[in-house]
Formats: structure tokens, sequence, C-alpha cells
């Protein structure tokens, strides 16, 4: 077999809505995004959301959206991908390291509790895989000193903890839609907050700067007025990045946002799967404390302290693996700014992702976990 670690669920009706993109010949930041706004707002109950070209396009604008003063910090887990981290740098702030927690992988609270200083602005939670931060305990304690709360959800569109959707806990959530997460654009992202006061502005820095987008600009090219000879009229009032998302992406995600929860679902039923056929083995155990009725879990990994040896074992046999994600501070970027995080630089050097994705199927599944229980049997 050649079992892949990741791919897209895709299908007739991403082409069918790309097809009406196609035919209004329309393919920029158009009516499309705008309508994949309001349904992704509808989606997770906030008040408004911005389309992007990625998530990191995503965190960099949340962090940018409360203007701090540069050499402020703001906490980020240890273990997280590079653009949780690289957003407060590009805001020229500087990142404080938070360790994780042993059995989940996520956000340790008592060490940010640790971690925080005076010069803290705020903080980025990341659920990592889809394993959610004890935002009951983070928000409390992110009121008590200030601290804006900028949700990393990149790993858990369509997730909820405590009956409440990931990404509306904080003052700001990020997703991403690239290509091998939970639901897909291609490449692209989403903000959305209840403050509409704090991202509104954040259309036109999406769009270089730009007041009013080309296709708004259009739609009123025909109105009888002394000022219709300047439609084409825009101003730029503040720096800005060529960050939007485009109409083609929108409409993949528009079909994608249909099926999501279903997804999320067959996700579920994986994990369920690879845990009942990982239970009693010695070696593997999983990565995180799965929920097996509830949650949005990006992939299904594992930990074993015969990594190495085990993912050759399993490319051997065509199944293709990962590691998510080497820790931050031992990167030579972040280096300048380790702190500790001694559990983080332990426990990664256990973790395998395996095949999770929607099409997984059952014989892929059954392939699999028969090849961990035969390496199980072994050690």
């Amino acid at each position: 077999m050649n079992i892949r670690l990741f791919k897209p669920s895709i299908g007739q009706e991403e082409l069918d809505n790309v097809k009406k993109v196609f035919d209004r010949e329309w393919l920029g930041l158009g009516p499309t995004v705008s309508q994949f706004e309001k349904e992704w707002n509808d989606y997770v109950g906030t008040k408004m959301s911005i389309a992007l070209n990625s998530a990191t396009a995503a965190l960099h604008l949340a962090l940018m959206a409360y203007k701090f003063p540069r050499g402020k910090k703001v906490l980020v887990p240890a273990i997280t991908f590079a653009a949780t981290a690289t957003a407060v740098l590009y805001n020229d702030l500087i990142p404080v390291f938070v360790d994780v927690e042993r059995e989940t992988s996520v956000m340790d609270i008592e060490d940010l509790k640790r971690k925080y200083t005076p010069d803290c602005v705020a903080v980025i939670p990341v659920h990592n895989g889809g394993y959610p931060v004890a935002m009951e305990k983070l928000m409390p304690f992110a009121k008590e000193k200030n601290l804006i709360v900028i949700e990393d959800c990149a790993h858990c569109a369509g997730g909820e903890y405590l009956g409440k959707k990931l990404g509306t806990f904080g003052d700001i959530g990020c997703f991403s839609f690239e290509e091998k997460k939970c639901m897909t654009t291609g490449d692209g992202g989403m903000i959305c907050s209840n403050h509409v006061d704090i991202i509104e502005p954040l259309k036109a820095q999406r769009w270089v700067g730009i007041d009013k987008d080309t296709w708004k600009r259009t739609q009123t090219a025909d109105q009888a007025d002394t000022n219709e000879a300047m439609h084409w009229h825009y101003e730029i009032a503040l720096l800005g990045y060529k960050y939007n998302m485009n109409d083609i992406a929108a409409a993949i995600g528009l079909a994608q946002l249909h099926k999501l929860d279903k997804m999320n679902l067959k996700r579920r039923d994986i994990i369920r799967k690879y845990l009942a056929g990982i239970e009693n083995l010695n070696t593997i155990k999983p990565i995180f404390p799965y929920d097996k009725n509830h949650g949005a879990y990006w992939y299904f990994a594992i930990r074993s302290e015969h990594r190495d040896e085990l993912i050759v074992y399993l490319k051997n046999k065509g199944i293709a693996t990962g590691v998510h994600f080497y820790p931050l501070p031992l990167q030579p970027l972040f280096k300048p700014y380790d702190n500790g995080c001694e559990v983080a630089k332990e426990i990664w050097k256990t973790f395998i992702t395996l095949p999770s994705h929607v099409d997984l199927t059952d014989e892929e599944m059954n392939y699999i976990i028969t090849a961990l229980q035969e390496f199980d049997a072994k050690k």
C-alpha cells in the first residue's frame, strides 16, 4: 500500500462552486469571499469575519489590530507551528515561550502564570491537533492581567469546548484552511471576532491598505450621481498587505464549510478505531487523551520511545508519517528567546503523526493498525 499522511477531501460540490465563479468571470476578491465570510460568521457565531490567504496572515493582523508598543511581549506555546511566533516578530514584539502539559502537549496554564510579566500584552493559545487549551482557566487569568487572547485555531475548525465554538473564547479567533486542515480552500485563513471595532480596519489592511476593494468599486460604477466618473477612486490611509482571499478559494471554502461537521465526525470515527487498535500496546500510546465522542481533531498522533525506528518501519510498509511539531525554542530563529520549556523539549522526541484524513478507508486503517501491533509485539 501507499497511504498518504494528509489529503483534502474534495469533490463535485467544490467544482460546481468554482464553475459559478468562472461563469461570473470574477476570480479575485469579490462576492464569493463576502458570502463565505457571512456563512462563517453564522457558523461560529461571531459578528465579523475576514477571509485571508492564510492563518499566518490572520495571526499577523490580529496582533497588529491592537497596535501594541514595540518590544512588548506575547505568550505563545513552545510546541506550535512557526507562524504562531513569527506573527509576534512581524509586529516587533517579543515571544515568550510557555511550556506544554506533559499529557496533552498544549499550553501549560501554570507555566503561563510563571512566565507572565507586566510587559506581556497578549497570549496566543494553540489548540494543538484540535485538543483544546483549558480556556476556562486561561480566560480568568487573562482578564485579571489585561491580556488580549488570540486563539490559534489552525487545527480545530468546527471544534467545540464546554459547549462553545473554539475561536470564540478569546478576543479574536484565527483559522487555517490550508490544503491539509480540517477544511480547505487550497490555501487560506479566517479571522473572526465579536469586537467589530477592533478587526473592521483589517479589511483594508488585508488589501494593501485600500479602503474599498475592486469589486465594490465596480458595483457602484453605475450609480447615477455626480461621482459616477469617480467610481475608480480609492484611498490608501494605512500600511497594508496583500493578504486577501480570492473568490476561487472562497468557492471551495463554501462547499467545505457545508461538509465540515460531517468530515469532523468521520475523523472522530477514525480516531476511535485507532484508539481501539492500540489500546493494549506497550510501546505505543496516543499523543493526548482524545475524546472519543466530541472534539474536532485535525490529526491522530501517537507517542513511542522508539519513534525513529517506528517511522522507518512504517515507511517500509508504505505508510506515511510525520512529526508535529519541533519545539520552536530549538529552532535557530527562536533560540534567542529560549527560556526553558523542558517538558516540550522532552516529549516531542516521541511524537509520530499517522494518516488520519477523511478519505482513509477501513482497509487502510486495518493495515496501519496491524503494522503498529506487529511493531509493538517485537519490543
